[in-house]
């Protein structure tokens, strides 16, 4: 067995041992990618992953509204409570630093490693969601001062 799928395996098992299923799913199937030889999908997943993820995640999030569960009189109520507002005020900075961090990790991929290290361990330890990327991305690229 090579260095990165023993690598792979260990973050799966940090998976376990945190009880994070999205961790432990991601490093099998990445390490299924390996062992059966399909390497022809890496070059793919990391090209259109981050989109696919992107646009399940938004599916998720905006599911209560296309279901009904959020009627148009709780989303414009949501324009007249400060923790709402406040709430629509950090949205937008997440999205921003979202943004910031998928430039800054296109432009300088040799950070990526410590990204997905530091968000592994979130996960693992913190009882995280390996969704810090990004964000932590972003946040890096404002202390870099690179846009």
């Amino acid at each position: 067995m090579d260095i990165t799928s023993l690598i792979l395996l260990a973050i799966a098992a940090l998976g376990v041992i945190s009880s994070n299923a999205a961790i432990t799913i991601a490093m099998t199937v990445l390490l299924l990618l390996r062992v059966t030889h399909f390497t022809q999908a890496f070059p793919w997943l990391e090209k259109y992953g981050l989109t696919i993820g992107i646009i399940i995640l938004t599916v998720g999030v905006m599911s209560p509204l296309a279901s009904g569960k959020l009627s148009l009189p709780t989303i414009t109520s949501s324009f007249l409570n400060w923790q709402s507002l406040l709430a629509i005020a950090v949205g937008m900075l997440v999205a921003y630093l979202g943004g910031r961090g998928a430039t800054l990790m296109v432009s300088n991929p040799t950070i990526v490693a410590g990204l997905l290290i530091g968000t592994v361990l979130g996960v693992a330890l913190f009882r995280g969601v390996p969704v810090g990327p990004l964000i932590a991305a972003g946040i890096l690229s404002l202390l870099l001062g690179k846009s």
